[in-house]
């Protein structure tokens, strides 16, 4: 990793993005620091691109991944007496801005519209917020949040027809489109519903509940139930699911997709997997929990599956295998998943080995991430440091 003072930003919002800008670059030091590993002279340079310039605390631009939420949540692994006061100041941003958010998103449900993905996804809508919130310990817009995404179970019905509520009007390009007349039903934890379920799980572990939650939860899981695939038989069987929904699939009750997708983070079994997993866990459910850690662990030596992953980033990649891998592995009910970590560390180290790494240094689909993604395995203190809090991953 490259310690000089990081590059001229490519674009505006640079320094404030956590997915590919200084942000996600700072948060690596940050964790680094944190667990001995680097100083603070390694942080300064990234830290400082990252609050150059006004930050962005616009409700419409405001997600975990850009702007005030993600300056806020690497701050909060800085431990400085700067840090603290800046973060009081974020903090009272964010709570307007969640709030201004959530009187969008319950006037759509008045409306019987249906929603964005950028309305409720991790990455750019209000479970992202919800993940900081919960990460900083805010009960207040915490719960607020929690009892939106119970209202976002609700069913709609759109042209005589039951859909669920967070079936989406846009494409997976997070804007409406022609050729996804309908709109779609997406699973992944990026931009799907996996994300509010694994924000419900997690919530619900560390203790924060609001009515309906359980209820939530149960209806989310029943969908991913109905559209979950088992292919091959004996020891060669494969349960997946599928990243996407179209609306002819759902009218007919019958997924065409050929088969598993790649196993990534963010729309792939893993992901989908480690949210079910977690659901498991909080809601006492050890057979919805094994079922989640089986398939998570079917995926790994899965050749067809693993040849999809073509680069080693955490959003797309290897990285972001190990990653998902690690944190099941330390919530599993047997040891399967540790055993599988090394040939899996192995695996990234040969793609980097063949194919270099990526040409960006950020934390979703940079270095970072990368780096990141090694300091945590079940041994390591890195996960004193629940950086990846920020993936849904932690329990």
């Amino acid at each position: 990793m490259n310690h000089d003072a990081p590059p001229t930003p490519l674009r505006p919002g640079w320094g404030q993005s956590l997915y590919s800008g200084a942000a996600g670059v700072a948060l690596l030091h940050a964790v680094r620091a944190h667990t001995g590993e680097d100083d603070r002279d390694a942080l300064r340079p990234w830290a400082a691109a990252m609050v150059k310039g006004p930050i962005q605390a616009a409700p419409e631009a405001c997600g975990l991944y850009e702007g005030a939420a993600a300056v806020a949540y690497v701050l909060s692994f800085t431990h400085t007496n700067t840090a603290a006061r800046a973060l009081t100041t974020l903090d009272g941003h964010l709570a307007d801005v969640t709030r201004h958010r959530l009187g969008q998103a319950h006037t759509r449900i008045d409306r019987g519209a249906l929603p964005t993905l950028g309305e409720y996804d991790l990455i750019s809508g209000l479970t992202g917020l919800g993940a900081y919130h919960l990460h900083r310990g805010h009960q207040t817009e915490l719960c607020d949040i929690l009892a939106y995404l119970v209202r976002l179970t609700d069913p709609l019905t759109v042209e005589s027809q039951s859909l669920p509520g967070w079936w989406t009007s846009d494409s997976p390009d997070l804007r409406p489109s022609p050729q996804w007349p309908g709109g779609h039903g997406n699973l992944g934890l990026a931009h799907g519903i996996t994300g509010p379920l694994a924000l419900l799980a997690t919530a619900r572990r560390h203790g924060h509940m609001v009515p309906g939650q359980t209820r939530a939860m149960t209806r989310i899981c029943d969908w991913l139930d109905q559209w979950r695939t088992t292919t091959g038989t004996g020891t060669g069987s494969r349960t997946w699911w599928p990243g996407l929904i179209t609306r002819d699939e759902h009218r007919r009750g019958k997924l065409q997709s050929p088969g598993p997708t790649r196993p990534s983070w963010c729309y792939g079994t893993p992901g989908i997997a480690r949210a079910q997993q977690l659901a498991g866990i909080a809601l006492g459910d050890p057979d919805r929990q094994r079922q989640a850690e089986q398939a998570l662990a079917a995926c790994l030596t899965d050749d067809r599956q693993l040849a999809q992953l073509t680069d080693a980033s955490l959003c797309h990649g290897w990285a972001g295998l190990l990653q998902t891998v690690s944190r099941a592995a330390a919530d599993a009910l047997d040891d399967e998943l540790a055993a599988r970590l090394p040939h899996l560390s192995a695996r990234l180290d040969d793609h980097l080995d063949h194919d270099g790494p990526p040409h960006g240094a950020g934390l979703m689909d940079g270095t970072a991430g990368i780096h990141l993604a090694r300091l945590t395995t079940p041994v390591n203190t890195a996960l004193t440091a629940p950086w990846d809090r920020c993936l849904l991953l932690a329990g």
